[in-house]
């Protein structure tokens, strides 16, 4: 949360809820209601976003970047990136000879989608442009010699490493006095830089551009920038026209939100502007998605982070590495439509191989975690490489502990793992890996992968245990932060507009939760993939319906309450969302709590 913003304890009284969690206000001390005021009569915007602004620490002088955020006023100057000016130098000598360039990404969609920027931007400037995104079983993460020399063999004279590179010393080695070697990274740093031509990564150890929240393709954008201003200082564009980069926002704001990169300050502008050009459904590729997916509505963040990204991803977990870069690149509309309807199907494919292996994760998970361990450990003999991650995220949501999940397959795992806000397990996986206990290992705060012999695991599970010790002290399930109090008749559809004038909402400016006052459950029934969500209808005291919808609902206290419509009141806490069907707007609360209303609201 930005400075200012905060909690204080018990909303509604409710110290468990029916999914085991502590209600929390977001603080809201008379100044946060006065500077709500302030900044709603200053933007002429209703007092509700003043109000949500002044909760998340949006001063007066901010809050106008804030809500309508520009690449003019907020984006920083790239030079500030150590290395920067040399990597765009370097870029635009490639541009200025034509040489060949190879690209090395990453197979998540942050890889895919810087890759596929650095790709287009080139190629749009009249390079010669090889690609490469390893085989996350064949090859691993990051750059590796074969790749690199094979890049090289194909006339690469200039090689950049997206979303990668920073701990690829010995690997980019194997090209040195073949190809230059240009790094735009982002990944947590060890020690110094690859011996390269030039390593921008905001989270090097001796970097002080305060850029540390930028994903990679925040990155590639800023490169693009600076390539473009050396190339105008060379006269470059003297005689055509120059290339407009705004148009490439859309890839950028897919990669920020699904890297889950903080919504604020710059990555805000990045995404906000990004989703405007990514509404007009020029690129062929994400057009193509969106329609397979069959999402009609005005791309947003959950485009992305639910439809869009796990789609891309799907190919690097299950299939073909390369399959989201090449979908972004593609030109013909009609190619891409068969590259997404693939892509699709690999991703429902993804869905039936992480359903072979949750359950099973999530027994053994719930049993570390009944047995007091700080961090969640858990492993099985060929659970797929390839839904780790998902599964270690699921866990990590269930108990609010560190998870890690890996698969094991001839006496090696091979894992990932998630974490919870202030507690970094990337730092703890690169510790494991220096004492020796880790054959590979990195990532960020939130976010690690790891590889070790199987033998190794009890040990690894210690260290993660005695590293991370204090999440021993968390409740069992995050606390959630309420934001408002309503009625069921007062949930309307005209509120939940202006909400969304604070979207786009994710990692950093977290969507508004309200808690609806003693309603009751007129009806409720399962729906969707395997009545796995169910579907509501609320009744308030004094009149008014409400449609609620609670989404991956596995059995339990809170499923129960809510699919018993035994009259009991309750307060229902979640996000309030605008839909519009047939030209009329209605709202839905998605569910994201149930309490027993059992004491007045204060």
């Amino acid at each position: 949360m930005p400075d200012g913003a905060g909690v204080s304890a018990a909303a509604l009284g409710v110290t468990r809820s029916l999914g085991g969690r502590r209600w929390l206000w977001r603080a809201a001390a008379e100044t946060h209601d006065r500077a709500g005021l302030a900044i709603a009569q200053r933007l002429g915007v209703p007092e509700i976003v003043g109000r949500l602004l002044a909760g998340r620490g949006i001063g007066i002088d901010a809050a106008a970047d804030f809500m309508a955020p520009t690449l003019r006023a907020l984006m920083p100057d790239p030079s500030a990136l150590l290395d920067m000016d040399a990597a765009a130098e370097r870029l635009a000598a490639a541009v200025a000879r034509q040489e060949t360039v190879g690209v090395f990404g990453d197979y998540d969609v942050d890889g895919a989608a810087s890759s596929a920027l650095i790709v287009r931007f080139l190629r749009g400037l009249g390079c010669p442009v090889v690609h490469h995104i390893p085989d996350r079983t064949a090859e691993g993460y990051g750059p590796n010699a074969p790749a690199l020399r094979a890049m090289a063999g194909r006339g690469a004279t200039l090689i950049v490493c997206v979303d990668c590179g920073t701990a690829a010393a010995e690997a980019l080695a194997a090209v040195q006095g073949l190809a230059d070697v240009v790094v735009l990274d982002h990944h947590k740093a060890e020690g110094p830089p690859p011996p390269v031509l030039a390593t921008v990564n905001p989270n090097r150890l001796d970097d002080g551009s305060g850029l540390g929240t930028l994903c990679a393709a925040g990155l590639a954008f800023l490169a693009a920038v600076a390539t473009l201003r050396a190339l105008r200082r060379q006269g470059f564009f003297a005689q055509r026209a120059e290339p407009d980069l705004r148009e490439l926002l859309d890839l950028v704001a897919l990669a920020t939100v699904c890297d889950v990169m903080p919504l604020q300050g710059f990555n805000r502008a990045l995404v906000c502007q990004g989703l405007k050009v990514m509404a007009r459904r020029d690129r062929p590729g994400i057009a193509a998605l969106l329609e397979a997916a069959m999402a009609r509505d005005a791309p947003s963040a959950m485009t992305c982070g639910f439809v869009l990204g796990p789609r891309i991803n799907a190919g690097g977990r299950i299939g073909e590495a390369d399959m989201g870069l090449r979908l972004l690149l593609e030109e013909d509309a009609a190619l891409a439509r068969v590259l997404a309807g693939k892509l699709d199907a690999v991703n429902r494919q993804r869905q039936d191989v992480e359903a072979a292996v949750l359950e099973a994760a999530m027994r053994a998970a719930d049993a570390q975690s009944a047995a007091g361990h700080a961090a969640l450990l858990v492993a099985g003999e060929d659970w797929h490489p390839g839904v780790v991650g998902i599964i270690a995220g699921r866990i990590k949501e269930r108990f609010n502990r560190p998870s890690c999940v890996a698969g094991i397959a001839e006496g090696h795992a091979k894992g990932s793992g998630r974490s919870v806000a202030g507690l970094d397990l990337g730092a703890a996986v690169i510790a494991a890996r220096q004492a020796g206990i880790l054959a590979t290992g990195g990532g960020h705060p939130m976010a690690a992968g790891f590889s070790l012999p199987a033998e190794r695991l009890d040990a690894f599970h210690a260290f993660l245990d005695e590293r991370l010790a204090e999440a021993a002290q968390l409740p069992a399930a995050a606390d959630l932060v309420v934001e408002g109090v309503l009625t069921v008749a007062g949930a309307t559809a005209d509120l939940a507009g202006a909400v969304e004038q604070l979207a786009p909402f994710g990692n950093g400016n977290e969507e508004p939760v309200f808690a609806v006052t003693h309603a009751r459950v007129a009806r409720a029934d399962r729906v969707g993939r395997e009545g796995g969500s169910i579907r509501l209808f609320l009744a308030g005291e004094g009149g008014g319906r409400l449609k609620a919808m609670l989404f991956r609902a596995p059995e339990g206290h809170l499923a129960d309450a809510l699919l018993a419509r035994d009259g009991m009141p309750l307060h229902v806490a979640g996000h309030l969302r605008r839909e519009e069907w047939n030209g009329s707007s209605t709202v839905c609360l998605v569910l994201r709590d149930a309490a027993r209303a059992d004491r007045a609201p204060a």
